[in-house]
């Protein structure tokens, strides 16, 4: 594999970095607040994610031979575009993706399946505000590492709620399945609240807060890194959170229900 690894070819969206042996970096730049699209989603990041693990596993194979080996070890951070401190992700491309009926169903659930079932530990770092489907992605993810704003106000917020847009059900799962306490569960569904950094850490949407820019928080998000990395080397990190995270899975299997605000409406009022 030769790297870095630009994707999709010809109009790149992410690229794809393997800095060290146990690393690997997805970078996010769909302009400057990497929207989540279609050509993003399933020409990018899918096969970014199949890049990483073929790669990881020719090494792992490898050191099933020679226990001794280092290889094996590997973990995966994604982060917003490099250049800036304002995104990680500003959410799905919506007026691109609300009348596409395939989007949830072929394109999006099956990246959060693909996230929450990868073999090796994955760290969000979230290096600006995170939004709407740029939070889900953050959450799928196995850690987060986000920066404590003090260069720049940076929210977390699944803000839906205030601009009429339902949920499909893998929202619902993944926030049903990681968060379990009701009260949160209802203030960032249906409040919208927008969570501080501070605020993401209290409630344990985040594992840490780093002082400064995109560069420092992919130091800390690399610290994660080196932490987890070994543990993927038993080959089974995958396979314990298909696991752990079964209900989420099934969740997100099922057909979205594609409906909006006006749909429910008339259903509402023939019932009435």
């Amino acid at each position: 594999m030769s790297y870095p690894l630009s994707l999709p070819a010809g109009n790149a969206l992410v690229t794809l970095t393997h800095p060290k042996k146990s690393l690997w970096i997805i970078e996010l730049h769909n302009g400057q607040d990497a929207r989540l699209t279609v050509e993003l989603i399933d020409h990018g990041l899918k096969p970014a994610l199949d890049a990483v693990e073929r790669d990881w596993r020719e090494g792992w194979r490898r050191s099933q031979k020679d226990k001794e080996s280092q290889e094996g070890k590997g973990a995966l951070i994604i982060v917003g575009r490099r250049d800036q401190d304002k995104f990680f992700s500003n959410g799905l491309d919506f007026p691109k993706v609300v009348n596409d009926p395939n989007f949830f169903p072929l394109t999006y659930n099956p990246l959060l399946h693909r996230l929450i079932t990868f073999p090796l530990p994955t760290i969000a770092a979230i290096n600006g505000h995170c939004f709407a489907g740029g939070f889900m992605l953050a959450m799928a993810c196995d850690y987060r590492v986000m920066t404590d704003g003090s260069k720049r106000n940076t929210w977390l917020c699944m803000n839906e709620v205030h601009f009429g847009a339902g949920w499909p059900t893998s929202f619902g799962g993944i926030l049903t399945t990681k968060f379990g306490s009701g009260q949160l569960q209802r203030k960032i569904a249906l409040e919208g609240h927008r969570f501080t950094p501070q605020e993401a850490l209290g409630a344990g949407l985040v594992d840490h807060l780093v002082q400064g820019d995109t560069k420092a928080v992919l130091a800390k998000a690399e610290e994660v890194a080196d932490q987890w990395a070994g543990n993927a080397k038993g080959g089974v990190w995958g396979i314990i959170k298909m696991e752990i995270y079964r209900d989420v899975l099934d969740t997100i299997k099922k057909e979205v229900r594609v409906t909006d605000a006006r749909i429910e409406d008339a259903a509402a009022r023939a019932r009435l």
